[in-house]
């Protein structure tokens, strides 16, 4: 059998894991926010048309913070089509999805939605046709109390009080030959510096050369960074935006997707080595961001915000016609193998904590996601649901450096390693969360040693084990689910068991 020791100490932290590195995303794509969250009509609907088993599950899930309109839809979306009477609102083209969008569900129900769910908002401003006029109106309509035409549009909309939103990303993936007004880094990255400034004074924000901010609490800005490592415009395009942005904004997105593909030399392997690659991608835009930040003489320090990242199988085929209203599109199924995957990539946003502020899984319902629902019908927890939910709830606190001695195995990204860890300490909950992936062929018997806890005492151990091609469905919603085991024996703050070939653990000590 394979033998690996993992160690760590308290006082080798990474730094503080913000709950938002738990967040996720919600589209106007699919049946993402229609059939999705939201689904009037349905035996579990509201007053305002929410779904309620879905709304469940989210707050199981433990989202602090969801990002919206998008994503693609967000470049072709004007704000106004999606606020006052539905019956006035108009029914667009939606040339990012070929859908059909009714503008039923807007920035009001969304906020609505938040609120019910316990979520905080994350909005987006429309940087291909939309101009920064748009972007402070939208901060005004949002943000400002009343007594202005946009502020009391808000209020005879129904909401009296402003919605006080503070993270807002400044456009979707502009580097994209796909997006919709598509800019150069130079095009963007000035159209991004101007709309981060006007959205500031919008919400009555005054910065004076002293660095006295006055006014309404200040905004957090994300700017559009690349959205693969694989454009040939990475990394030069997030260096020329941030030169141009660093001053205004406290967040440099990033985006990244993996998948399976079987018809590569290695699938598995490859599959298996997403998680270093995820590690190596963050530490690029780490540098970038450093090389900026020396080159303008600051002080600021701006995070990355990786507000969208999943297994997603891009050949997956599009099940419905051109045109229709809530298609289904991106309903990708997963696996036991995608659930073992996902683990991983949890894992590295952990221990990339000092630098990655926000993560945004994308996305929450229906398109490449967590939760799963049929029209009128049920619902059900998709393999990734557990891994996102068992480590967003027991990974708090700081993230702690771990060494390790385990085997590596060779991926197109280069070497990964066979066992996959990330660990957190809650000083203040006292616990220390301990989350494993074994992608090893073969059982691994492990050391795990704990200095500087405290009296560690174990509390809960799950695993998640199976056939690869596993998955869950509506048929059979439990066929994979995670299960709990014995606890290990703790003595000194070390301790060994044996992890499974194939397997995702999470153990959770008190001290």
């Amino acid at each position: 059998m394979k033998k690996t020791k993992i160690t760590a100490d308290a006082r080798l932290t990474i730094g503080e894991i913000s709950p938002n590195l738990y967040s996720s995303f919600l589209e106007h794509l699919g049946r993402a926010v229609y059939e999705g969250i939201y689904e009037p009509g349905h035996p579990t609907a509201d007053e305002d048309g929410f779904r309620g088993d879905v709304l469940e599950l989210i707050r199981e899930l433990g989202v602090p913070m969801v990002r919206y309109p998008g994503g693609n839809f967000l470049s072709g979306y004007d704000w106004r089509d999606g606020i006052g009477p539905k019956e006035a609102r108009p029914t667009r083209l939606d040339l990012a999805w070929f859908s059909t969008e009714t503008n039923a569900f807007g920035t009001d129900e969304f906020m609505k939605w938040c609120k019910k769910a316990n979520i905080t908002p994350m909005m987006a401003v429309n940087m291909g046709t939309g101009s920064i006029k748009d972007a402070a109106e939208l901060v005004e309509y949002c943000n400002h109390a009343g007594g202005t035409t946009i502020s009391d549009l808000r209020r005879a909309n129904g909401a009296e009080e402003p919605y006080n939103v503070r993270y807002w990303c400044i456009g979707n993936e502009m580097d994209g030959p796909w997006q919709i007004g598509h800019l150069t880094a130079e095009e963007y990255g000035k159209k991004a510096r101007e709309a981060a400034k006007v959205m500031r004074w919008a919400n009555g924000e005054l910065k004076e050369d002293n660095g006295t901010v006055w006014g309404s609490a200040p905004l957090k800005l994300i700017v559009s960074g690349s959205s693969n490592h694989e454009i040939e415009t990475f990394p030069e395009w997030d260096r020329v935006v941030l030169e141009h942005t660093y001053p205004q904004v406290d967040y440099l997105s990033m985006h990244r997707y993996y998948m399976y593909d079987p018809s590569s030399p290695r699938p598995l392997e490859d599959f298996l080595g997403s998680a270093d690659d995820m590690k190596e991608y963050i530490g690029t835009l780490r540098a970038t961001i450093e090389y900026v930040r020396a080159k303008l003489r600051t002080r600021k320090r701006v995070r990355i915000s990786f507000d969208e990242w999943n297994i997603w199988t891009v050949t997956a085929p599009r099940r419905e016609p051109l045109w229709k209203s809530a298609p289904h599109l991106l309903e990708d199924v997963y696996t036991f193998r995608d659930a073992l995957v996902f683990a991983g990539l949890m894992n590295t946003l952990i221990n990339s904590c000092d630098i990655v502020g926000i993560a945004c899984l994308a996305q929450l319902v229906n398109v490449i996601a967590p939760i799963m629902t049929e029209t009128g019908g049920g619902v059900y927890r998709q393999t990734s649901f557990y891994p996102f939910k068992y480590i967003a709830g027991a990974a708090r606190g700081k993230a702690v450096r771990t060494f390790s001695d385990s085997d590596s195995f060779a991926t197109k990204y280069g070497t990964a390693r066979t066992i996959n860890e990330a660990i957190a300490y809650d000083e203040e909950a006292h616990t220390v969360a301990v989350s494993l992936c074994n992608y090893g062929e073969e059982a691994c018997e492990l050391s795990l040693e704990l200095n500087g806890f405290g009296e560690l005492v174990p509390e809960s151990y799950i695993e998640m084990t199976g056939e690869l091609d596993a998955r869950n469905t509506f048929e059979d919603p439990n066929a994979v689910t995670p299960h709990r085991r014995d606890l290990p024996i703790m003595e000194g703050g070390a301790t060994s068991f044996v992890l499974p070939p194939m397997s995702w653990s999470l153990l959770v000590f008190r001290n």
